[in-house]
């Protein structure tokens, strides 16, 4: 269901094994979000996340409009592994550090 519902999807698979997956999820013209980009442990490592990050970066440079934004949120460690795209940290100097909330039970 959330693949079907993402701008943008790709897989990784060693046979029929499902080893890595990024997705790109917003309104498709002004916000984009990398929502996953995600390698199966065993398989870190090997290029994978770099081979799926080029397949996201090829994705929104097609459709990505001067002034739209992109965002993710990295996990602890791997800043500069999206570093190397270009991405930036929010240290909250001019873009505020950034939020987010995690929902834990209905309202």
């Amino acid at each position: 269901m959330s693949l079907d519902s993402s701008l943008f999807h790709v897989t990784v698979r060693d046979d029929e094994k499902l080893i890595g997956m990024a997705r790109v999820v917003g309104d498709g013209f002004m916000y984009f979000y990398i929502q996953d980009v995600v390698v199966t442990p065993e398989y870190q490592g090997r290029g994978i996340g770099r081979m799926l990050m080029s397949r996201v970066e090829s994705y929104l440079f097609k459709v990505c409009q001067v002034g739209a934004t992109v965002g993710l949120l990295a996990a602890h460690g791997k800043e500069a592994f999206y570093g190397r795209y270009g991405y930036i940290e929010r240290d909250g100097t001019n873009l505020g550090k950034g939020m987010c909330r995690f929902v834990r039970e209905q309202p």
